[in-house]
C-alpha cells in the first residue's frame, strides 16, 4: 500500500477573516464540526433524497445520504493517506443547498428564478457557508478554510465561467483572489465527488427495491449485479432476501471502491504527479474509475433513470413537490413582508425569496402550502 500524505491538503490556506487558532482541533476538524452544527445541516434530516420525507422512515434522506457519502470518502482517503477531516467536511456539506423535494425541486425553484440568475444547488451551498449561517460576530457565514470553499466551489471540476449568482456571495470577490479556478480541485475534493456517485448508485437501487418500484430480477439485467447475486447465492441458497439485498450493495461499493483506488493509483502514477501543485494543474480527475467501472456506472445511472426516477408513482410526488415549490414562490413574491426580513427583501427580493424556500425542509413546505393554499 502507497502512502500519498505528500499529495494531501494539511496546510491550511487559511480563512477568508482571521481567527485564532484552536489548541485541541485542526483548521479542517472546526469546518467539518461547523457543517455538522449548522442550522442547513440539521435540515436534510427532512429532505427529499427520492422519496419525499413523508413517506417513510427507512428511505434516505439528504442527510443519511450525505453520511454515507462521508464514510466512503473517508475510506478511501484513509487508504491512500489523505486529509480525511477535509474528505468528510467536503462530503458533509455538497448538499447543504437542496431545496425540499430532491432535483425536482431544484428543477421548480430554477424555473422561478430564470430571470434572476436561475437556482444551483452547489452555488445555494456556498451562499450558505458563505452567508447564510449567520451565527458569529465578526462575520456572515461559517468562514471555513479556503481549502473546503474551493472544493465546494469546484463540486465538479475546474470553473471556466462565474454566473451572476456566485458574483452575488458575500466575500466571494475575497475568495476568488485567493484560488485558481481553472485548476483542478485537491485530490480530497475529488475524492467527495466520486464517494457522491458510489453512494447514490447503490443506495438509491437498493431503496428502489425495498419500496417495490422495481424488482431484484430487473436489477439482475445488468450484468455487473448478476455476477455478484450469483456469487452470493451459490454460498447461501437459502439466504434471506433483504439480507441478500444488503449484501449484494455492500459487495457492490467495495468493487468500487477497489477499482476506484487502484485506477487513481494508476493515474497518479502515468500522469507523474509528485507534489500538490501538479494535482492542481492537471488536466483530468485522477480520482476516477476504470473504463470498464465507468461504463458499469452508466449503466446503473441509465437503469436508475427509466426504472425508478421516471417512475409513474415518483413522476407524480416530485409534480406535486414541484407544485408546492411554485406556489409557495408566487405566493411569496406578492407580500414578501410577510414571509422576509426587510432587510433581505430590500437586498434582492427574488433570492431572498429563493433562499427562504431552498432552506425549507420537505414537510415545512407541506404545511405551508396547506396553510396559505
Amino acid at each position: 500500500m502507497k502512502n500519498y500524505s505528500k499529495l494531501g491538503v494539511f496546510k491550511c490556506k487559511g480563512r477568508l477573516y482571521k481567527e485564532p487558532k484552536n489548541f485541541y482541533r485542526t483548521d479542517f476538524q472546526r469546518d467539518r464540526d461547523r457543517i455538522i452544527h449548522s442550522t442547513a445541516f440539521r435540515r436534510l434530516k427532512h429532505k427529499t433524497q427520492v422519496f419525499v420525507n413523508t413517506e417513510g422512515d427507512h428511505y434516505r434522506t439528504r442527510i443519511t445520504h450525505s453520511i454515507e457519502v462521508a464514510q466512503i470518502a473517508r475510506s478511501i482517503s484513509n487508504f491512500l493517506g489523505l486529509n480525511d477531516d477535509l474528505v468528510e467536511t467536503l462530503s458533509l456539506a455538497h448538499d447543504l443547498g437542496h431545496p425540499p423535494f430532491g432535483h425536482a425541486g431544484e428543477e421548480m425553484l430554477n424555473e422561478c428564478m430564470i430571470n434572476y440568475g436561475g437556482f444551483d444547488h452547489n452555488v445555494q451551498t456556498l451562499r450558505i457557508v458563505m452567508l447564510l449561517e449567520n451565527k458569529y460576530l465578526n462575520f456572515k457565514g461559517l468562514n471555513l478554510t479556503i481549502d473546503t470553499l474551493d472544493g465546494l466551489l469546484k463540486h465538479n471540476g475546474p470553473l471556466i465561467n462565474i454566473t451572476k449568482n456566485i458574483k452575488e456571495i458575500n466575500g466571494v470577490n475575497k475568495l476568488l483572489n485567493k484560488i485558481n479556478l481553472k485548476n483542478y480541485p485537491s485530490l480530497e475534493a475529488q475524492i467527495a465527488a466520486i464517494s457522491d456517485n458510489i453512494a447514490y448508485n447503490n443506495h438509491d437501487i437498493q431503496d428502489g427495491i425495498s419500496s417495490g418500484i422495481f424488482k431484484m430480477e430487473e436489477l439482475l439485467e445488468i450484468n455487473f449485479f448478476k455476477e455478484i447475486y450469483l456469487k452470493n447465492i451459490k454460498k447461501n441458497k437459502n439466504v434471506n432476501k433483504n439480507i441478500l439485498l444488503f449484501q449484494i450493495i455492500r459487495d457492490s461499493i467495495n468493487l468500487m471502491v477497489r477499482d476506484l483506488i487502484n485506477n487513481s493509483q494508476k493515474n497518479i502514477k502515468i500522469n507523474k504527479i509528485n507534489q500538490i501543485k501538479d494535482i492542481y494543474k492537471s488536466n483530468i480527475n485522477l480520482i476516477s474509475f476504470s473504463n470498464k467501472f465507468t461504463n458499469i456506472e452508466n449503466e446503473i445511472k441509465y437503469f436508475l433513470r427509466h426504472k425508478m426516477y421516471n417512475n409513474k408513482s415518483v413522476l407524480l410526488k416530485n409534480n406535486k413537490g414541484k407544485k408546492i415549490l411554485q406556489f409557495l414562490f408566487r405566493k411569496i413574491s406578492k407580500k414578501p413582508n410577510k414571509f422576509l426580513e426587510k432587510s433581505k427583501i430590500n437586498s434582492n427580493k427574488q433570492r431572498a425569496i429563493s433562499d427562504y424556500i431552498s432552506g425549507m425542509t420537505d414537510r415545512f413546505a407541506i404545511n405551508m402550502y396547506k396553510k396559505i393554499k
